[in-house]
């Protein structure tokens, strides 16, 4: 059961309860319900992000705002049918899985999802021990290596349920947000470029739609969509279908609130990159340490550290996080665990190795967005079915317009997908 991951906290179970029943008003009614977004949008603020982002700035300037926000807002629908089919069914995304697809599909489900989980923690990994290495001359080995004892930290925190761990994650994307918040305040960007960046969809060549479809490919996140749905599965329990229902538009709330933020972070990343290298003629910053250095020249050692303090907030959490999906996926796919420390050495295993090896971290980042486009259609495509089946999903069942505009966006991202494989591998 999930519960052993992220175990149940009665006071917060009492407080949804008396919210559903109507005697909590205001923010006091929401409050028992947020958290497992802010968990789940982690995933797209994680270094993987940060590369993506400040190449697209450096490169075409404010162009490639609209795509980010298209990206967000398929994130926001995707991670609500996550949550919901958590509420409706009591169940995570791996556990359905199991139920209703023959053995050989859940078993091949499960292997697919483990390489999914070390290809997640070479990302994280790998940009928390580069934000090391930047901000301390530490070597990438040893950052690796402290990296993976603040990953054990802040997993200790799920011994005490589900408020502390979200609280440690909020802290990291509030450390996210006012240091991107600082940079934009000296980058000083021009706010009618950047409404015209945001909704106006334009290209410039074939590179730019290259990197619009990395942006947008790279957005949806495997891990997190087995993850949310088990955020939600038991957190507070609806009795009938009228509590599930509101249960569903508290969590909604919660969905729309942390990728938004999460939404504002990378399009500030962008926004960053275009006021502060693309107008100074510095397009070919795209590399993660490179943006350190150019920031450090344009503006000053003191921005540059904040930069640095940013990427490691968001490699630190967002390892923990992928750590939680992994303990995720193999209790729902083949109802086995193992203890979390265990899993935590297994998948890290992989980017130390990485580390040890000396090959480039940009590089090496890139590697893993590619291993993880292998995965996307393997957690998408059953969300999409689970939850249009009303026997599966009861009063919780998608509407029509809803799978719809669902199954074009989960077509949408697995072309980009594949597009994006095959230029990697036959460009």
């Amino acid at each position: 059961m999930v519960e052993s991951v992220l175990p149940g906290e009665s006071a917060t179970a009492r407080a949804a309860h008396a919210s559903l029943k109507g005697d909590r008003r205001g923010l006091r009614r929401l409050w028992p319900f947020l958290g497992p977004a802010f968990i789940a949008a982690v995933a797209y603020v994680d270094p993987g992000n940060f590369a993506t982002n400040i190449a697209g700035g450096a490169r075409y300037g404010y162009m490639l705002l609209w795509v980010i926000l298209t990206a967000n807002l398929m994130a926001m629908l995707i991670q609500s049918m996550s949550a919901k089919l958590g509420i409706a069914t009591g169940k995570n995304l791996p556990e359905v899985c199991r139920e209703r697809f023959p053995r050989a599909v859940t078993l091949f489900l499960w292997v697919q999802a483990e390489i999914i989980a070390m290809a997640t923690d070479l990302a994280e990994f790998i940009g928390a021990a580069l934000a090391l290495n930047l901000l301390f001359g530490i070597p990438l080995f040893p950052a690796g290596l402290l990296t993976a004892v603040a990953a054990f930290g802040i997993l200790e925190l799920q011994r005490r349920g589900f408020r502390p761990l979200e609280a440690a994650i909020a802290a990291f994307v509030g450390v996210i947000v006012l240091s991107f918040a600082f940079q934009m305040f000296y980058a000083q960007p021009e706010a009618d470029r950047i409404l015209a960046g945001l909704f106006t969809p334009q290209f410039a060549g074939t590179d730019s739609v290259l990197l619009a479809a990395g942006i947008l490919g790279a957005t949806v996140m495997p891990h997190v969509i087995y993850l949310h749905s088990a955020l939600t599965q038991r957190r507070v329990v609806g009795r009938n279908d009228e509590e599930r229902k509101k249960i569903f538009r508290f969590e909604l709330v919660d969905v729309i609130i942390a990728m938004a933020i999460a939404g504002t972070i990378n399009a500030s990343m962008l926004i960053m990159a275009a006021a502060l290298f693309n107008a100074e003629g510095l397009t070919g910053v795209g590399d993660i340490d490179l943006a350190f250095e150019a920031l450090g020249e344009q503006v000053g050692g003191f921005s540059a550290t904040i930069f640095g303090v940013a990427l490691l907030a968001s490699g630190f959490s967002s390892s923990s996080v992928g750590t939680l999906s992994g303990q995720v996926v193999m209790q729902g796919f083949i109802n086995r665990r193992i203890p979390l420390w265990l899993r935590r050495l297994i998948t890290m295993t992989p980017a130390l190795v990485v580390l040890a090896i000396g090959l480039n971290p940009s590089r090496s980042l890139v590697i893993s967005q590619v291993v993880l486009s292998f995965g996307i259609p393997f957690a998408l495509i059953p969300l999409l079915i689970f939850c249009r089946n009303r026997n599966i999903m009861g009063a919780l069942v998608n509407r029509r317009l809803t799978t719809a505009v669902a199954a074009v966006v989960v077509a949408l991202i697995v072309c980009l997908n594949v597009f994006l494989l095959y230029r990697t591998f036959f460009g």
